[in-house]
């Protein structure tokens, strides 16, 4: 038998002032996008916003729909999104934020599996990794590779075999 251990580094900040202009920018981005979530059902609205290599910003929401799994999450729209217009530029960063209830959320939500795996095959796919801005009121966290938060992932060689 043989053990091993996996460590995720995360990087916390108790506020958007202590982040980079840029990255304060992207946070920015990220709520406006949730203000405008389609989330008639949870009221729980997710925004997020990547930033590409050519310095777009691109923003996205959570999609809901009363056939529950027929929606869609903030990080998967706004990375799909930039993906079909920029298909030949690399995602730089993400930045995550959530409000319900009328407020934003002062904790960060982390993103749920499929969109993990979705970031991970997107940092594959340019060979490059994305930064994780996960923004909450009070504390904001950093990732800096999609992998840090899925090291065990599904990758595309697992389809051939190898």
């Amino acid at each position: 038998m043989k053990k091993s251990q996996i460590i995720t580094t995360v990087y916390e900040y108790n506020s958007v002032d202590e982040l980079s202009q840029s990255e304060q920018n992207l946070v920015k981005e990220a709520k406006e996008a949730a203000l405008r979530s389609y989330s008639p059902y949870s009221e729980f609205k997710v925004g997020a916003a990547v930033l590409l290599e050519n310095n777009e910003i691109i923003q996205g929401n959570n999609q809901e729909n009363s056939a529950y799994p027929s929606g869609l999450c903030a990080e998967r729209v706004a990375i799909f999104y930039a993906n079909s217009m920029f298909p030949n530029v690399p995602v730089k960063a993400i930045a995550i934020t959530s409000k319900t209830n009328g407020s934003f959320l002062d904790t960060p939500v982390p993103p749920c599996g499929s969109c993990r795996q979705v970031l991970l095959e997107t940092e594959d796919r340019y060979e490059q990794a994305i930064k994780l801005i996960l923004c909450g009121e009070k504390k904001i966290k950093i990732i800096e590779s999609c992998k840090e938060m899925l090291p065990l992932y599904f990758e595309k060689d697992m389809l051939d075999g190898k």
